[in-house]
């Protein structure tokens, strides 16, 4: 306890005596800093001159602090900009897919304004409705039917190639099997080797050419055009291109396109004579005895 007081009483009148002196230097330069005199001034501007500068290492935490946050404040503004550009460019890309599918639809609309045809056969232009939807029937519901004038049997095209015929109407509607459906059968002609075969449909992209006669004369990129055989389609229609499967069998890469039908002209085929009699496509039979009597 003795020890204690005897610290006590050596280091009390010390802190004092600072204390007292820091007050005085504190009030020294209070009033050098107030005092209005030209060699004073020129004092505190020397002071200044000598201490200013030697106090750069304790602001620096403060002067990285102010950086971090100006930085900080700099990075949200950057991360606002890229959210901002990421929309705008994902409706640029909205925007850019809108004008190839107008673009893609103008070309079509065109196609089917220039495509040359018979100056016979007319045709109606139809919009695609609906798809079948179904992996066993290859077909889409046009817009037109008979109040069009549209009948059954007739064929239709997009912009280049053949892509069906019609199969059931309606007052407003018709219904178009397609040529890769399991029930079309056409009759078609290879060129420039003249072959005649049938195109038969297997609901595939590229339907396999059937009865084929000579395969020898035909080969890979032969063009393959409708003959008009049994008055089914009117002859030269475009149908597509002889490829060779991975079967190896010789199919038909058709050159319409199945992937985008939007539009189909149906063509006013010219109607063939419908057989209301069979029995009059046999001959009649002869009696015998009338033969020999004229004998």
């Amino acid at each position: 306890m003795a020890n204690d007081r005897n610290t006590e009483d050596y280091f009390g009148p010390i802190r004092r005596l600072l204390v007292g002196l820091l007050v005085f230097v504190l009030l020294g330069i209070f009033l050098v800093w107030r005092i209005d005199s030209p060699r004073v001034e020129r004092f505190r501007l020397a002071v200044i001159d000598r201490v200013v500068p030697s106090f750069d290492w304790a602001m620096a935490p403060v002067t990285s602090v102010a950086n971090l946050i100006s930085d900080f404040q700099s990075y949200q503004q950057l991360a606002a900009q890229n959210g901002d550009l990421r929309r705008e460019l994902q409706q640029m890309k909205a925007w850019k897919e809108a004008a190839l599918q107008l673009e893609q639809e103008n070309a079509k609309l065109l196609g089917l304004n220039n495509v040359r045809l018979d100056p016979k056969l007319t045709y109606v232009t139809g919009v695609v409705m609906t798809d079948s939807g179904s992996p066993f029937r290859q077909s889409v519901l046009l817009n037109v039917g008979a109040r069009d004038g549209i009948t059954d049997g007739w064929p239709t095209m997009d912009g280049i190639g053949l892509v069906g015929r019609i199969s059931g109407v309606g007052e407003k509607t018709a219904r178009v099997i397609l040529l890769t459906d399991t029930s079309s059968r056409i009759p078609i002609t290879i060129q420039p080797s003249g072959q005649p075969a049938i195109l038969g449909g297997d609901n595939t992209l590229n339907p396999p050419i059937e009865f084929l006669e000579n395969a020898d004369l035909v080969r890979p990129g032969d063009h393959v055009v409708t003959s008009g055989d049994g008055g089914v389609f009117p002859a030269d229609l475009l149908v597509g291109q002889v490829a060779l499967g991975n079967d190896l069998r010789l199919r038909v890469r058709l050159s319409a396109d199945y992937e985008r039908l939007e539009f189909l002209r149906v063509l006013r085929s010219r109607a063939h004579e419908a057989i209301v009699d069979a029995g009059n496509l046999l001959a009649p039979q002869v009696d015998p005895a009338e033969v020999e009597s004229d004998g």
